[in-house]
């Protein structure tokens, strides 16, 4: 069956190529991509990846395919806009100045210890010095590309780990664009223009861009939106609208689109109206983004990689051995868990596309060569690759880690790990994971009928929302092994998660199971075969929300019918 698709995309590719039409050129990539893309998911494969593969194959490195990359190019753009605009819909300010501190401090520590010691291993490798500097630069940064796809695919954008690794990744995002506009100041045409001048019209700019984001969110904005918000496709629409503007207009700044769109995001994330938005826009995202991982295929020169193996080797042993560690050391010494200082670290570990950019600017202000180009590109081909399967993987790579972590970890809790204010925890009837929805009419049922109940979730805002309507609340993911630990599980009934997720099921179970807890644990699912493995494998129930909400309705509508 795959080679039938692949033999299909081929004839059908071939027919479109005898056409010089960009419409024909980008209906082929997007066959070849379909294929290839199909053949990634039967072999369990991040699309990432295959997608990658695709734009080196089509691209000038492969079979010379891809001519209109003007096209190609806007497409990314578009995509790396909608992206960034999505995740500033999902960040309230409130939630942005919780993960602030830790977040400025993480990337702070992290950009000087990754460049410090990239600089020098540059150096030992026989880099010269602005050769060094540029590849320990390429280094310190991460892909807020990869990060943010990967973890809104794994639906872990919202917990801590996610939050402060978008909080990390803004911080670098910022660095990075000053170290561009530095370089390009130092190395202009004039050459007499200051660096302290350059920093000053920087702030200035930017001070003004954000005020103006301000009073614009402040008194147009919500407004704006209530007006077209009876019309889904309008509101959709504006918001769209809303996005690009911001963008082009940090671009002509001086600052990246990508600040512009993510800052257009913030500002309705505080409205009612990003749940809509946001969800009305994923498909076009993830469309447009395919383009963006494609175009980095294509602008690959295999030429300059085949030189440039070994040393790319070790620096990408230390990126995806060294930038976690340095990750998980920083955050535990701020007090935060093992657990959410593995999973941040695990999802920092590859380059950025920035850096390639970064190198880019290098080669065209002639400081440094291709040579240099090629090196910092296949150090973020090997790590994006490597990073997206630790990215997607980390719950499992995490346990194999645990043990070794327990040096790092200090004994200090940080507030956001433990939102009760006893130190000890009283008995319950009912531990509850996960507070949305479902979860939280589970949780409002239960207290209704008299029993107490412990909620637990990861999403810090609705932690504290709970909180503040009485209920015992702890911080935590249901399939953080470290978490048992806190719970009073001797004395608890029932345990209950209403995350429909079977591996998180099952790792909530093997959690229970080590810490010989002796009560009742009921999982939710949405698949009937989800349910059969989570019953054999020690559940004694197994909630099917869909299925029990359709009885219920039914009972409903009959008991109905029947006295009328």
């Amino acid at each position: 069956m795959i080679w039938a698709d692949l033999l299909f995309a081929n004839f059908f590719v071939s027919l479109m190529l005898q056409f010089s039409n960009p419409y024909y050129e980008i209906a082929a990539i997007l066959t070849i991509a379909a294929g290839v893309g199909a053949l990634a998911v039967r072999l369990r494969q991040p699309l990432i990846i295959a997608f990658i593969a695709v734009g080196i194959l089509v691209g000038p490195a492969g079979l010379r395919w891809v001519a209109s990359t003007d096209e190609v190019e806007l497409f990314a753009k578009l995509g790396i806009t909608l992206l960034l605009f999505v995740v500033g819909l999902k960040l309230d300010p409130h939630e942005i100045r919780a993960v602030g501190p830790v977040a400025i401090a993480t990337a702070t520590g992290q950009i000087i210890l990754t460049g410090g010691i990239g600089y020098l291993m540059g150096l030992g490798l026989g880099l010269n010095n602005i050769e060094a500097f540029y590849v320990a630069t390429a280094l310190t940064f991460s892909s807020t590309i990869i990060i943010v796809k990967l973890l809104s695919d794994q639906r872990e954008i919202d917990s801590l780990h996610g939050r402060i690794a978008v909080g990390v990744l803004i911080v670098q995002d910022i660095t990075v664009i000053a170290v561009m506009i530095a370089l390009t100041a130092l190395t202009g045409d004039e050459g007499t223009v200051s660096l302290g001048q350059t920093i000053v019209e920087v702030l200035l700019k930017g001070a003004a861009f954000l005020g103006a984001i301000a009073l614009f969110t402040r008194y147009i904005l919500p407004r704006l939106l209530h007006s077209v918000a009876r019309s889904p496709e309008l509101l959709v629409l504006v918001a769209i609208t809303w996005t690009v503007a911001l963008a082009a207009e940090a671009d002509t700044l001086g600052f990246s689109k990508e600040v512009g769109a993510f800052l257009a995001g913030v500002a309705i994330a505080s409205t009612p109206y990003r749940v809509p938005i946001s969800s009305r826009l994923v498909s076009l995202r993830d469309f447009l983004l395919l383009f963006f991982f494609i175009e980095l295929g294509v602008n690959i020169d295999l030429q300059y990689l085949g030189q440039q193996v070994i040393p790319a080797l070790i620096f990408s042993a230390f990126i995806l051995l060294g930038k976690p560690l340095m990750v998980v050391v920083l955050m535990s010494i701020m007090g935060y868990r093992k657990y959410t200082s593995a999973l941040t670290g695990l999802a920092l570990s590859q380059i950025s596309e920035f850096s390639l950019i970064l190198a880019s600017l290098g080669v065209g202000l002639g400081q440094i060569d291709k040579r240099i180009l090629g090196l910092i590109t296949l150090i973020g081909l090997i790590t994006m690759g490597l990073s997206s399967y630790m990215i997607i993987y980390s719950h499992v790579i995490y346990p194999r880690l645990a043990n070794w972590l327990d040096l790092l970890e200090r004994k200090v809790i940080h507030p956001h790990h433990y939102e009760d204010p006893d130190s000890e925890w009283t008995p319950v009837d009912f531990i509850v994971f996960g507070l949305g929805r479902y979860g939280g009419s589970v949780v409002h049922d239960l207290c209704e009928s008299g029993f107490t109940v412990l909620g637990v979730d990861f999403d810090p805002e609705v932690v504290s929302f709970w909180n503040r309507q009485g209920l015992r609340t702890l911080y935590g993911d249901a399939d953080d092994p470290e978490l048992a630990a806190l719970l009073p599980l001797k004395e608890t009934r029932w345990i209950v998660s209403t995350v429909p997720r079977c591996d998180v099921g099952l790792a909530l179970l093997h959690t229970l199971q080590h810490h010989d807890y002796k009560g009742s644990v009921a999982l939710t699912s949405h698949s009937q075969r989800d349910e059969e493995i989570l019953l054999s494998a020690g559940a004694n129930k197994v909630l099917l929300p869909f299925r029990d909400a359709a009885k219920e309705a039914a009972r409903m509508l009959t008991h109905i019918e029947m006295s009328s």
